[in-house]
């Protein structure tokens, strides 16, 4: 089969030919139909993690090494089984999104359910060989969600930057009604976190991205206030619209992490998202004085892909816009989203 993959960190992906998978066991074969294109390919792309002070979090000491095929947003049909693997012979031929954030599938969080925070990880596009190939082997297919009456380009984002805003919303609790959530970046996981903000009922949502066409698009979306997170008057514009309840932190930068922290209220949360990098200093008195919770949330579970599916085919969320590339453009879709040049997201499709 015909596959594109990272032969060298910091270098272009290279296609490549590799062995058609076949399955054993419990595993399974999907045909690749569509793949996303992710900030975290960047980050697998360049070998390497900006965890600030000029230090970084090498991914060969963490054992990812070149080659690596990428992608971990993959909807795909069902193509063949494992001999032992619980699949009905009318399923076969049926498109499907894959849940990527596998764990080791032993451990106590692993059968818990929560697989994407394994001290093991083996996540599909990782771990192990993803979705820019033609196909993609998965090692059980309850690793499969039903997708039938979704757009499968839309469906294959839900996979991660969908997954990831949910369950970071999943973690706020504040008073829909009343409280401000401000939400940082709008880049494909922010304008996903939009929209599912909006479909799971905030009524006061501000956004804050450096990208004026971004602001105005969140606000003509229903978002009711948008600031330039570079502007000096931004933490006061948040504090006089009512001081911010909770921040979801979708770039994951030191800026931004400030931000939201500066804007929070007493007793506020800041969930931390993305992963641009960087490093923040906290003066304690203040942080046990204001009340004030900071914390991460990583993707999300399978349990939580279900949920956002069942959502999304209830018609409640608007979807985010979406452009469809060819695989033989992988490495130009990588240079765009790299430069900023996308509104809302890449999916690869065949």
């Amino acid at each position: 089969m015909r596959a594109y993959a990272v032969q060298c960190f910091c270098a272009p992906v290279a296609p490549t030919v590799r062995t058609d998978p076949i399955p054993r066991g419990t595993e399974i074969v999907v045909d690749v139909q569509r793949c996303g294109v992710c900030h975290t390919d960047l980050h697998l792309q360049d070998g390497y993690y900006d965890l600030g002070g000029g230090k970084r979090l090498s991914l060969a000491d963490r054992g990812l090494k070149p080659p690596l095929v990428l992608g971990h947003e993959i909807v795909g049909r069902l193509a063949a089984k494992g001999p032992d693997a619980p699949v009905a012979d009318d399923d076969i031929g049926k498109l499907f999104l894959v849940y990527p954030w596998l764990g080791c599938g032993r451990c106590e969080v692993c059968l818990s359910g929560h697989e994407n925070l394994c001290a093991a990880p083996n996540s599909i596009g990782v771990a192990r060989p993803g979705g820019y190939a033609e196909q993609c082997l998965v090692p059980h297919p309850r690793y499969l969600v039903d997708i039938d009456g979704i757009d499968p380009t839309l469906a294959a984002t839900y996979a991660c930057s969908g997954l990831t805003a949910f369950s970071a919303l999943g973690k706020v609790h504040i008073d829909k009604d009343k409280d401000l959530l401000l939400l940082l970046g709008l880049g494909g996981v922010g304008m996903a976190g939009l929209q599912l903000a909006l479909a799971q009922g905030y009524q006061h949502i501000a956004v804050a991205d450096l990208d004026p066409a971004k602001r105005d698009y969140a606000l003509a979306s229903g978002a009711a206030l948008a600031v330039d997170p570079r502007e000096a008057s931004a933490a006061a514009a948040l504090s006089a619209a009512g001081g911010v309840a909770a921040a979801v932190d979708f770039v994951g930068a030191t800026s931004t992490v400030e931000l939201a922290v500066a804007a929070l209220r007493k007793g506020g949360t800041c969930v931390v998202v993305g992963l641009f990098g960087g490093d923040i200093a906290l003066s304690l008195p203040p942080l046990v004085q204001r009340s004030i919770t900071l914390r991460g949330s990583y993707v999300g579970s399978l349990q939580e892909l279900k949920d956002l599916i069942d959502l999304a085919k209830s018609g409640k969320i608007r979807p985010l816009p979406v452009e469809a590339v060819q695989f033989d453009d992988i490495n130009q879709a990588l240079a765009r989203l790299r430069q900023g040049k996308v509104q809302g997201r890449l999916v690869l499709s065949r």
